[in-house]
């Protein structure tokens, strides 16, 4: 690994990008679209500021608060953002605002933070009592929806609410693990419908049919964040959540290709499917997972070094495997551009072996960058 070349990766990613087109969010530029306020370019942002954190270099401060001012108007607006979406997604870029406020003071922050946070109390939720994905995936449960919302519930608590509201966030993490929690494998399921009807969902449990390895991600980094953000670490709630942390660790480590990486579709590393489509090595989920365990021994959460080792083996199989030089320039390719279930008109997204092989792989898109910077970010750190 040349940190030289990476780090001269990112600032391009920087240079490059306006406000308006990041060059990291391939799904608005394939349509053409500008960018407004989503969970992709939040999980950039985040990267850099976690960049910022740990090396105090001005750059990744000076361009996040950029990028996240221009979207922030003074009464606490934020231009893209519709709270009558009911969209979980949409909180994920509030921690950059958390972030942003506690370094800057901008008290247009503080407000945005203000209009995110009564999303979150008033989201809508499934009868187990976990937030809907979406009003548009109405009753449904997704494991990247524990990511977009929960840590920012958590950090949002700690700061502005006395921690008054922590039960609830662990009780949602703990109705996953109860519901979608596969005990064989130790996997958890990309997606659970509640009212069970979805033509996805099996009609028994109201469980998508796969594991997805981004959605695994997302969930692990949704237990980890929210861990490192709680303020009563060891008490009985948070030894629950972490050691599900752990065990998805475990889990996901019997998994681990000789590359180091992981498979879009985890558990079938051998699989083809009927248009002879191989499962394949994929780069955002293998890229959290690295973060995750780095990380997770960083913060005194995994304590084991096979976990370091297992994160230091993953970020370097990435970097073999899709870490590329076009004409010069660095790229990073292996990235599932978006994979989901549903909704009722769209069957395409059906959930099979066949759909997540079906998804475009692109090259370059935050939802591969974001993970990956973060765990090069761990990297550094180590050495």
């Amino acid at each position: 690994m040349d940190t030289k070349v990476i780090d001269q990766y990112i600032d391009e990613l920087m240079t490059k990008s306006t406000a308006e087109i990041p060059v990291w969010n391939i799904e608005k530029a394939r349509t053409g679209e500008k960018s407004g306020w989503d969970y992709i370019d939040g999980c950039m942002v985040m990267a850099l500021l976690e960049m910022y954190d740990t090396s105090k270099d001005e750059k990744f401060l000076k361009f996040s608060d950029y990028y996240e001012d221009y979207r922030v108007s003074d009464d606490g607006s934020i231009d893209g953002y519709d709270k009558d979406e009911w969209n979980i997604d949409n909180i994920n870029g509030g921690k950059n605002l958390l972030t942003l406020y506690t370094i800057t003071k901008k008290e247009k922050y503080k407000k945005a933070l203000e209009n995110l946070y009564d999303q979150v109390i008033r989201q809508p939720r499934t009868k187990e009592g976990n937030f809907w994905h979406k009003l548009i995936y109405p009753n449904q449960v997704w494991l990247d929806g524990l990511y977009m919302g929960q840590p920012f519930y958590m950090e949002y608590e700690v700061m502005f609410n006395n921690s008054k509201n922590i039960d609830d966030i662990y009780h949602q993490f703990f109705n996953v693990e109860k519901i979608m929690k596969d005990v064989t494998t130790g996997l958890y399921y990309h997606c659970y419908d509640s009212s069970k009807s979805m033509f996805w969902a099996n009609p028994d449990t109201g469980l998508s049919k796969h594991f997805w390895l981004r959605s695994l991600g997302w969930f692990s980094m949704a237990m980890l964040d929210t861990l490192n953000k709680a303020s009563d670490r060891g008490s009985e709630n948070w030894n629950h959540l972490r050691d599900m942390f752990i065990n998805l660790q475990d889990s996901m480590l019997r998994f681990q290709d000789k590359s180091g990486m992981w498979y879009q579709v985890p558990n079938f590393p051998d699989r083809v499917d009927a248009k002879g489509r191989k499962n394949y090595l994929e780069t955002s989920g293998s890229a959290i997972f690295a973060y995750s365990l780095l990380k997770g021994v960083r913060t005194g959460i995994l304590a084991d070094a096979r976990y370091k080792e297992a994160g230091l083996k993953a970020f370097n199989g990435i970097c073999d495997t899709y870490l590329n030089t076009d004409s010069g320039r660095l790229s990073l390719g292996g990235i599932c551009l978006v994979a989901g279930l549903g909704p009722e008109k769209n069957k395409r997204r059906d959930g099979t072996f066949e759909y997540y092989m079906d998804e475009p792989i692109v090259q370059d898109d935050a939802k591969g960058v974001g993970p990956f910077i973060l765990a090069y970010n761990e990297v550094r750190l180590l050495k």
